[in-house]
This record gives structure tokens, C-alpha cells and sequence, in this order.
């Protein structure tokens, strides 16, 4: 039996703005701008003074799971704007020194198991990374662009063809936060 109709709703905070054309969402805060369209998906938005809303009307299962789904990602989208997101990598190895650097936007990662040629990972978005030592920090507003830049280091660090209880070189996630350091 489908449920009659499926909402959800969003209590906007004082210091973000936030406009809604058609399905088109806006959102504006201290950090910067984030905009995402949502017109592919079956459901409606409306924006009443400091509360977005949500809803589906006789959905089915997959239109009941997206109403969940872009309520997260607007949920997102003004934790981004408020606060940002700050991703942080750790660099291990054991057998050959790894090196990184950041080169418009690609990240070298030099030596890494003894490599010849860099590795190099694509920069979603507007990630920005910085090299601090053994760290890895990538900010952003928003969370998409962040945890794929992190996503691709990882990947691009993983170990192939070897004993992962010996080679446990990489470039690992090891703190996720919703602040960005006010430094940039």
C-alpha cells in the first residue's frame, strides 16, 4: 500500500539565504554559493519564508528514498555554506618516502612504492588541497567535491598485486569534519 504522501522539511538558519527557481536550488552563506538542480527528480520544492519543503505525492519506493535523499543533500549544501567541510588524509609508508605535491588541479603523488612515473589524481570542483608534512587537507563548501578529491587519493594510492598485511603504504582518511580553518 503507498503512503498518501512522503515530506520533509528544512528549517533555514538566520545566516544563509536560500532561492528556489523551479526545481533549481540556490544557497548562499558566509563561505560561498552552492547551486544544484534537482529538476531530474520526481518530487516538489517549495520555499515558504525561513523553511523549505520537501514532498512526493503518491510516491513509490524510489520517489519516497529521493525525497530523503535531496533533503540530505540540501542539508548539505547549507553545512557547507555555514561551516564548510575539512577532509584530512595521513601519508604512510614504510618501504619508499612518498611525496606529494599540488599542481593546479592535480595532486602528484612521487615514489610511491618505489614508482618511477607520478601518480596523478584529479582535483574535483572547488576542493582546495594543502600539504602539511605527513597531512593531506582538502576544504571545501561543498561535500561532493571534498570527499571524492579524497576518494581519488585513496584510490590512486591503493596497493595492487601484493600482500596488504606488508605493504600497507597509502593515503588514508583518517578525520572528517564539518569546519573549515579560517586561515584561507
Amino acid at each position: 500500500m503507498r503512503a498518501v504522501e512522503v515530506a520533509k522539511t528544512i528549517q533555514i538558519p538566520d545566516c544563509v539565504e536560500v532561492s528556489l527557481e523551479e526545481r533549481k536550488v540556490t544557497v548562499k552563506g558566509q563561505k560561498g554559493t552552492l547551486i544544484r538542480d534537482f529538476s531530474h527528480a520526481p518530487i516538489l520544492l517549495k520555499l515558504e519564508e525561513n523553511t523549505i519543503r520537501i514532498w512526493a505525492e503518491w510516491p513509490r519506493k524510489k520517489e519516497a528514498a529521493l525525497v530523503g535523499t535531496i533533503y540530505s543533500h540540501i542539508q548539505n549544501m547549507i553545512a557547507g555554506v555555514k561551516k564548510g567541510f575539512t577532509y584530512k588524509l595521513k601519508i604512510v609508508f614504510s618501504h619508499f618516502p612518498i611525496s606529494v605535491k599540488v599542481k593546479d588541479k592535480t595532486i602528484l603523488i612521487e615514489n610511491f612504492t618505489g614508482e618511477r612515473s607520478p601518480r596523478e589524481i584529479k582535483i574535483v570542483g572547488e576542493a582546495r588541497v594543502k600539504v602539511q608534512s605527513e597531512d593531506i587537507i582538502i576544504q571545501g563548501t561543498n561535500l561532493e567535491d571534498v570527499s571524492q578529491t579524497a576518494a581519488n587519493i585513496e584510490q590512486g594510492t591503493k596497493v595492487k598485486r601484493k600482500d596488504h598485511r606488508v605493504f600497507l603504504d597509502g593515503i588514508y582518511v583518517y578525520e572528517k569534519s564539518r569546519e573549515m580553518e579560517e586561515s584561507q
